[in-house]
């Protein structure tokens, strides 16, 4: 009797190439199927669903467009007060709908995270990619139908205005991350945070040109990143203005900084959270 008789032939191991492919296809699958629960309750069962995902923008434009126009006789730009006032509030939307659905993404995704396979960088994934897609959809729809309507031939410059989403999107991210740790921690903070940012819907620049801003309010308000991301915005629709003032670093280097603080405390008290 040799060896080979006593030893049973051994199964070829699995490299860790295809360890590593299986563990991002289930990680892909998790998120795919976060998505569409997402998508089925976020919006399946309200009546109307997306429909007032594109509504509630539309209503702030065309308010904002009869009151100013009433006081005005053109906008800051161009000719036209929906198109000015929609470079303004499509931002602003995009950032405060997409960083409050990640803000509540661990409260929301609670009962599904008690399971190992499903994860809160998942959970925060999942919602991210359907509020922000949604949200380009909607804006996509909203940009579209002014332009048919009002036929301004205007120039619009694509890459521009992508950029200015993609930051709204970062910053979004980042911020919701960070928000998600503090309202998961300190439910207060949720409330809290709603106070301060009711004021900055009228420091963003929604109404007005930066530019147009005083010294030293204007050295103080470049701080705050919206005002970088509807600047972005304008300079796509209004090729003669520059918006000089814009730093795409800023808003990259601040939304980095936001997530990165977010994830590690997140991190460090997950478990806490979930017993909590």
């Amino acid at each position: 009797m040799t060896t080979a008789d006593i030893i049973p032939p051994q199964r070829p191991a699995v490299g860790p190439a295809r360890g590593v492919r299986r563990t991002r296809l289930a990680g892909m699958r998790t998120i795919l199927a976060l998505v569409l629960r997402e998508m089925a309750t976020s919006y399946g069962r309200s009546p109307g669903g997306y429909l007032w995902a594109i509504l509630d923008p539309i209503a702030g434009i065309v308010l904002l467009s009869l009151v100013f126009s009433a006081f005005a006789h053109r906008p800051a730009l161009g000719v036209n007060f929906p198109v000015f006032y929609a470079t303004g509030m499509i931002p602003f939307t995009v950032y405060s709908s997409v960083s409050n659905k990640i803000a509540n993404c661990l409260l929301f995704s609670k009962p599904l995270l008690a399971y190992s396979r499903v994860t809160f960088l998942d959970a925060i994934l999942a919602r991210f990619l359907t509020n922000m897609l949604t949200e380009v959809m909607v804006v996509y729809i909203i940009f579209t139908g002014l332009l048919v309507i009002y036929d301004d031939h205007i120039a619009l410059n694509l890459p521009v205005i992508a950029l200015a989403l993609t930051l709204a999107g970062a910053l979004a991210l980042g911020v919701g991350i960070l928000n998600c740790f503090l309202t998961s921690m300190f439910p207060t903070w949720q409330r809290v945070w709603s106070i301060l940012m009711r004021p900055l819907f009228l420091l963003s620049c929604v109404f007005f040109l930066f530019d147009s801003i005083p010294r030293p309010f204007r050295d103080w308000l470049w701080y705050n990143p919206l005002i970088h991301l509807i600047g972005l915005m304008r300079r796509g629709f209004y090729p003669a203005y520059d918006a000089p003032y814009v730093s795409v670093g800023y808003v990259l280097g601040l939304s980095a900084v936001c997530g990165l603080i977010g994830l590690l405390f997140l991190r460090r008290y997950y478990r806490d959270i979930l017993e909590n």
